[in-house]
C-alpha cells in the first residue's frame, strides 16, 4: 500500500518523503543510543521492586525501595544527609584539587624535560605501585586520623592518573604541529601553550576523570575507616546498626554524586577540546 502511494508522487514529493523517513530513522537511532545505557539500571530497579513486592528476596538482605527512599527522605528532612554530603564534598574539593594541580605540574615537567623524566619517573613509577590504602597505616602514624590524612590520600589518588596522562599527552603532540611551530619561530612558551597543551587536552581530560573516580572511591573508603562524618561514615554506621536501608540510601547518594561529577567533567572536557576551541 505504501509503495503504491509512493509511486503516485512526483520526484519532489518522493524526495521529501524519503527525507522525512531519514530524519525519523535518525531520531529513532539517537533515542536508542540515549536509552541504551539506562537499560541495565532500569532492569535492576524493576527486579528490585518486584523482588521486594513478591518476597523473592528477604528484607533482611535487601530492603524494599520504599523503605530505602523513606530513610533517604528522613535523612534529608532532618538535615543529617546534607551535613554528611557537605563533609565529603569539602574533603574531595581540597584533596582532589591539590592532587590535580600537582599532577598537572609534575606531568608537564616530566613531559617537557627528558632529564627530569630520567631521574624522577622510575622512582615515581615504583612509588605508585603501592595501593593508595597501603599508605593508610603509615600516614595514620605520621599525621593522625584527622582531615590531613584524608586530604593526603585523596590527593595521592588523584595525583597519579593526572601525572601520567599529562606526561602522555605532552609526549604525543604530533610532530607536524611542532614543525609548524618551528616554521613560525614560536618561542618555547608559545609552543607549550599554543601547540603542546591544546593537543594534550583530550588525554589530560580523560586522566582527570579517572583521577576523580579514584579520589571519590578513596574518600569513601577512608571515611569508612577513620571518620565521624561523611557518606563513608554513614555507610559504616548503618552497617554497625544493621540498618541496611541506611546503607543502601548512602550508597545511592555516593553513586549519584559520582555520576553527576563525571558528567560535569565530561562536559568540561568537551568544551576545552581543541575542536571546540578552534
Amino acid at each position: 500500500m505504501a509503495n503504491s502511494i509512493a509511486r503516485t508522487l512526483n520526484p519532489g514529493q518522493r524526495a521529501a518523503l524519503n527525507g522525512t523517513r531519514g530524519h525519523t530513522a535518525s531520531a529513532v537511532r539517537s533515542l536508542g543510543w540515549i536509552a541504551l545505557p539506562w537499560l541495565v539500571p532500569v532492569a535492576l530497579a524493576v527486579l528490585w521492586v518486584l523482588g521486594s513486592h513478591y518476597g523473592w528476596i528477604s528484607p533482611q538482605i535487601l530492603p524494599s525501595p520504599t523503605l530505602v527512599f523513606e530513610t533517604l527522605a528522613g535523612l534529608a528532612s532532618s538535615g543529617e544527609l546534607w551535613m554528611h554530603i557537605g563533609a565529603s564534598l569539602s574533603r574531595i574539593a581540597v584533596g582532589f584539587t591539590g592532587g590535580v594541580v600537582l599532577g598537572l605540574l609534575l606531568g608537564a615537567w616530566l613531559g617537557l624535560s627528558r632529564t627530569a623524566e630520567a631521574y624522577i619517573l622510575p622512582s615515581f613509577n615504583a612509588v605508585v605501585q603501592v595501593p593508595v590504602l597501603g599508605w593508610l597505616p603509615f600516614l595514620m602514624i605520621v599525621v593522625g586520623i584527622g582531615e590531613p590524612l584524608k586530604y593526603l590520600l585523596i590527593g595521592h589518588a588523584a595525583l597519579v592518573p593526572v601525572t601520567l596522562s599529562t606526561l602522555q599527552g605532552f609526549r604525543r603532540t604530533p610532530a607536524a604541529y611542532l614543525d609548524v611551530a618551528r616554521v613560525f619561530r614560536y618561542s618555547r612558551r608559545q609552543t607549550i601553550f599554543s601547540v603542546i597543551l591544546p593537543s594534550a587536552v583530550p588525554v589530560i581530560g580523560t586522566g582527570i576523570r579517572l583521577a576523580f573516580t579514584k579520589a571519590w572511591l578513596t574518600l569513601v573508603v577512608v571515611e569508612l575507616v577513620a571518620s565521624s562524618e561523611g557518606l563513608g561514615y554513614l555507610i559504616v554506621y548503618g552497617r554497625q546498626l544493621f540498618q541496611l536501608d541506611l546503607v543502601l540510601a548512602s550508597v545511592l547518594i555516593v553513586g549519584a554524586i559520582g555520576y553527576v561529577a563525571d558528567r560535569l567533567l565530561t562536559l568540561l572536557e568537551h568544551k576545552l577540546s581543541p575542536a571546540r576551541l578552534a
